[in-house]
């Protein structure tokens, strides 16, 4: 298993035990901007999404390891709706309709990975969380639509082969 690299980051805000890591990104929302030149969480979980989504068990050594552990099973979500897009232009619509989904946060039905996160102890830390992930989320797709694709728009089939796969045993609807 590939572990997150922000491990002891200092100055972190925290919400149900997801760090609201930096992220570059243009998109607005509450995480903080990172340098462009600098690798963010989103980075992370593409780069090791191939090698991740093969475990079924996931050691988790640091908060960060949460986050990467949800947009692993986020980016596999996402190649599950690319699975039947032939084109890039297909594929963006399908991950823009998939980020118009509402975003489940810990304790709501439709969340993930119910144990693994605190309860939000307000509705203002809901929110927040709702916030980052459904930016963190906008993000994760429109780089992962650039790895799922060629420059020439046809699909890349040594990523979308994933969509298959089942990270730590959970059913994709």
């Amino acid at each position: 298993v590939y572990h997150s690299s922000f491990v002891g980051e200092e100055g972190i805000t925290k919400a149900c035990g997801f760090p609201l890591l930096p992220l570059k990104s243009h998109i607005k929302g509450p995480a903080p901007v990172s340098d462009q030149g600098k690798t963010d969480i989103v980075d992370e979980a593409i780069t090791f999404f191939r090698a991740n989504v093969f475990f079924r068990n996931f050691d988790v050594k640091s908060p960060a390891d949460k986050l990467l552990i949800y947009l692993t099973f986020y980016i596999n979500v996402a190649l599950k709706r690319l699975e039947g897009c032939r084109t890039l232009a297909e594929g963006t619509k399908a991950i823009i309709n998939l980020g118009l989904e509402n975003v489940p946060v810990p304790g709501e039905s439709g969340f993930p990975f119910p144990g693994l996160f605190v309860l939000p102890q307000s509705q203002k830390e809901a929110e927040l969380l709702r916030n980052y992930l459904k930016q963190i989320r906008e993000e994760t797709s429109g780089r992962l639509l650039s790895v799922a694709y060629r420059p020439n728009g046809t699909p890349n089939k040594w990523w979308l082969a994933f969509a298959n796969r089942k990270f730590m045993n959970i059913i994709i609807p």
